[in-house]
């Protein structure tokens, strides 16, 4: 079969237009995803680091059903899927690999802190911006000035995590084998992470819906989870009665699993409209939240000297930095070119329609003209999991952390506040295409 040319790039205006988009959705992806950790810091009150992801995994598993259910419907959901069957195991494989370096980053916050872990994991934007140079054409035909935002703030972050980890493994109140242990379990999170983004990323160039492609992704998310948890934790009646005891816990470490989807979301949408060398790194802006969390919060820094918290400040802000440097390259002409070049490899590949996949990539949203609006189907699931969150509510307890209200309060607005703003802009110009 021949292979399809790329087609022309996007005007100017409508290129900035979805560059813009793609840069709120990052912005908006790093305040979710820095909350989402917060609850794990429950493994500081005894719960085992493979009980704790469990449970959010499951958490994410009924937000992912819930939020494309009540944005789009199910019937679009499965059109898309059977339009684009190759993918799913990508988005299984995908899921897989989040729910193991989600578990490394528990023992990693267990080992050395929220603030810390955080910018050592967040090298998974050199490992996302390496892949999409190998794999899909990014900073391909890029000018210099692009090139070198990339490459500088790819320095940048490695910097910053050097940095890191030695205030970290010089100034630890805990064991060096534990302080070792926590970089190296938030470095192996990073390296999983960025690997990850390999499927998103040949999702979108295949015209898949974000929420579409979630969906199945949380399948992989949960059933490599359980059999870590079953596998470590010493058989599945081990596990119950594990979890039964954790049941107080279980709603916040649910909405932890559900504050993570609402952000991954958001990085999908990033990834998708600037790609993951550039919507990675400008989502890991969830450090300036993780550490907002971890020291605003939870007073991570309290009690360190005032040398450990200069290191501690200067690496996170290096690495923001470098992020947003990335971040800020837009894609030249020539570099959209080859881009395109590795849509039409992959409509070659899979027998897809370019025009269609194409306009999908632009924001437009052809599928919903075909699918039906609502099924049946939709109710029980939005039915069940509001039923979940609202029966793990009625059992909740208050967790024995000391947290500072005030700063809760003033992060929980400024989430909110990116939500609607990411969201409505989204919907505007896309339709959550």
């Amino acid at each position: 079969m021949e292979q399809a040319s790329p087609p022309p790039t996007a005007a100017p205006a409508a290129a900035r237009a979805l560059h813009t988009l793609g840069v709120m959705s990052g912005l908006a992806a790093g305040a979710w995803l820095g909350a989402a950790e917060a609850p794990t810091k429950l493994v500081a009150v005894g719960l085992s680091p493979f009980l704790i992801s469990l449970a959010m995994v499951a958490g994410v598993f009924v937000a992912r059903w819930t939020v494309p259910t009540v944005l789009k419907g199910t019937g679009y959901v499965f059109l898309d899927l059977r339009a684009r069957g190759h993918l799913v195991i990508w988005a299984i494989l995908a899921g897989a690999l989040w729910a193991v370096a989600n578990t490394l980053t528990v023992f990693a916050i267990r080992d050395v802190g929220l603030s810390i872990a955080f910018p050592l994991w967040n090298t998974n934007s050199l490992v996302g911006l390496f892949w999409g140079w190998l794999l899909f054409n990014e900073l391909r035909g890029a000018g210099w000035n692009s090139r070198a935002k990339v490459l500088g703030g790819a320095v940048a972050i490695v910097a910053g995590a050097a940095v890191l980890a030695y205030a970290t493994s010089q100034h630890t109140a805990g064991s060096p084998q534990h302080s070792a242990s926590g970089i190296l379990a938030a470095l192996g999170a990073g390296l999983l992470w960025g690997t990850m983004y390999v499927p998103y990323r040949k999702a979108y160039l295949s015209g898949m819906n974000p929420l579409s492609f979630v969906t199945v992704f949380t399948v992989g998310e949960l059933v490599t989870m359980s059999a870590l948890a079953v596998g470590f934790r010493g058989g599945v009646a081990a596990l119950v009665r594990e979890v039964a005891l954790a049941r107080p816990a279980l709603f916040w470490l649910f909405l932890g699993g559900f504050c993570w989807v609402l952000g991954d979301l958001f990085q999908q949408y990033a990834a998708k409209y600037i790609g993951i060398g550039r919507g990675i790194p400008l989502s890991n802006t969830n450090q300036l939240w993780g550490l907002a969390w971890g020291a605003l919060v939870f007073g991570e820094l309290s009690g360190r000297g005032g040398s450990v918290q200069a290191l501690i400040v200067v690496g996170s802000l290096t690495m923001i930095l470098g992020a947003l440097a990335i971040s800020l390259a837009v894609a030249s002409p020539a570099e959209q070119v080859s881009w395109r070049r590795a849509v039409a490899r992959e409509c070659d590949r899979y027998r897809l329609d370019l025009a269609q996949v194409e306009a999908a990539l632009a924001g437009q949203d052809s599928l919903a003209k075909t699918a039906r609006a609502r099924r049946w189907l939709d109710i029980p699931i939005m039915a069940a999991a509001a039923g979940i969150f609202v029966w793990l509510a009625l059992s909740a307890q208050r967790p024995p952390l000391i947290f500072n209200l005030p700063w809760t309060v003033i992060l929980i607005v400024a989430m909110l506040a990116l939500l609607f703003v990411s969201g409505a802009l989204l919907w505007k110009r896309t339709r959550f295409s």
